[in-house]
């Protein structure tokens, strides 16, 4: 029996989707400090049609951040499976690091949202909100399992109160997040 194709949103409003997201879960990663809290996504839509993409954790009270772009893959479909790409180390961007974005379900008021990649390897939940409703929660999780995700690996990002506001602070911790990730 062939696999099916994860399926993605199609004819995403990418200017609605742009804005902060908060991680509410998410497979433990290489890439990923694996003690970050309030981590974070925000999204900006470039005249290019390009979005930029800075995401930041805290670690130890200490801002860590990684700057990249994201693209559709594919300029002619209405299929949400964007390309993202970063450069590392952040601090002497040397090497370009791509990987897929893709976009299994979007809230209706674009308030949540599931992410994937197609190897599996990869899962977000998103949220405007730091927080995010059981039943929200429950129903991304099942959604995840439905398209073949082995949801036990999902681990649940902390949100301490207060949340942090600035994107820039004094203790920026850009490049150490990169170096921390490879132990």
């Amino acid at each position: 029996m062939a696999k099916k194709e994860m399926e993605v949103v199609r004819g995403i409003d990418l200017q609605r989707y742009m804005g902060r997201w908060y991680e509410i879960a998410s497979f433990p990663s290489f890439f990923q400090p694996k003690s970050g809290t309030n981590t974070r996504a925000t999204y900006t839509l470039k005249d290019d049609g390009t979005v930029n993409v800075l995401n930041e954790t805290w670690v130890a009270g200490k801002r860590a951040s990684i700057e990249g772009y994201a693209y559709k893959a594919d300029p002619k479909s209405d299929e949400a499976k964007l390309k993202v790409k970063f450069y590392v180390p952040p601090f002497l961007p040397l090497i370009p690091v791509t990987g897929d974005y893709w976009v299994l379900l979007v809230g209706d008021n674009y308030q949540y949202s599931l992410v994937g990649e197609p190897r599996k390897k990869f899962l977000w939940i998103l949220c405007r909100e730091t927080h995010m409703d059981e039943e929200t929660y429950n129903m991304l999780v099942q959604r995840a399992k439905d398209e073949g995700y082995d949801v036990s690996k999902l681990h649940k990002t902390p949100h301490p109160e207060p949340m942090p506001e600035s994107n820039k602070t004094p203790d920026d911790a850009k490049g150490i997040w990169w170096f921390k990730s490879m132990k």
